[in-house]
């Protein structure tokens, strides 16, 4: 544009920030539609997460080339309005589809999906796509069935192993093989000479104190022997 006005200059600007942001935009023609006509269709596709502007096609020209959009300035002949989506694209596809079925003045012309520009037979395959929230939950179903299938796997693994031990003992037994004896019992076996040492170190018992008690004995006695000689020869 040569010397152009403040008031273009911010539509354009406009324009491209809402070309730029937005997830997904829907070209129309509204030729015939009444002003009461397109509000009931701004209501519908406000509902449906779009925002219906009206813009010279001049202008909405000059954003396309700032913004390297090739494919739109075809689009933009004849009264254009744009579908300016924020959330689902499917979903203000289908309203733009499901008023034009009793309003034909209504007519899609195309788009921009990202980065790539759609046709208009493109853009009316959008309205046939399931919403959004019905993908994810397709997503998370397709994304669950896998992990339950490997938690069933992990479950199932002890019990074929115990399954295939027990088989292969089943089949030993069968061909007369015998087993191998526990190696319990045989760490068992030296616990005898445990038994003895604990033997050694055993204190000493009554019966071992018993000949040391009579040796005391024997040394006292012949001590109160003479004294009591003594006492008899004293009487005598």
């Amino acid at each position: 544009m040569d010397n152009p006005r403040p008031e273009k200059v911010a539509v354009v600007d406009e324009v491209r920030e809402r070309l730029s942001s937005s997830s997904a935009v829907l070209l129309t023609e509204y030729r015939g539609l009444k002003v009461s006509e397109l509000a009931e269709l701004r209501r519908n596709l406000r509902t449906a997460g779009g925002d219906y502007k009206v813009y010279k096609n001049t202008l909405v020209r000059f954003a396309v080339r700032e913004l390297g959009i090739e494919g739109v300035e075809e689009l933009l002949v004849g009264p254009t309005a744009l579908a300016f989506v924020e959330g689902d694209a499917a979903a203000v596809a289908k309203a733009l589809r499901d008023y034009g079925r009793t309003n034909p003045a209504l007519v899609l012309k195309g788009g921009v999906l990202g980065s790539k520009t759609l046709t208009a037979d493109e853009a009316k395959a959008l309205a046939d796509l399931p919403s959004r929230e019905v993908l994810l939950a397709r997503l998370a179903g397709g994304l669950a069935a896998p992990l339950q299938q490997l938690a069933g796997l992990l479950q199932a693994l002890p019990r074929n192993m115990a399954y295939g031990l027990q088989a292969l003992v089943d089949q030993k037994v069968a061909a007369g093989e015998s087993l191998p004896e526990p190696e319990a019992e045989a760490e068992a076996a030296p616990a005898p000479e445990a038994d003895a040492a604990d033997a050694a170190e055993a204190p000493e018992t009554d019966a071992d104190a018993a000949p040391a008690a009579a040796a005391e004995t024997q040394e006292t006695e012949p001590e109160a022997a003479p004294a009591a000689e003594a006492e008899t020869a004293e009487e005598a």
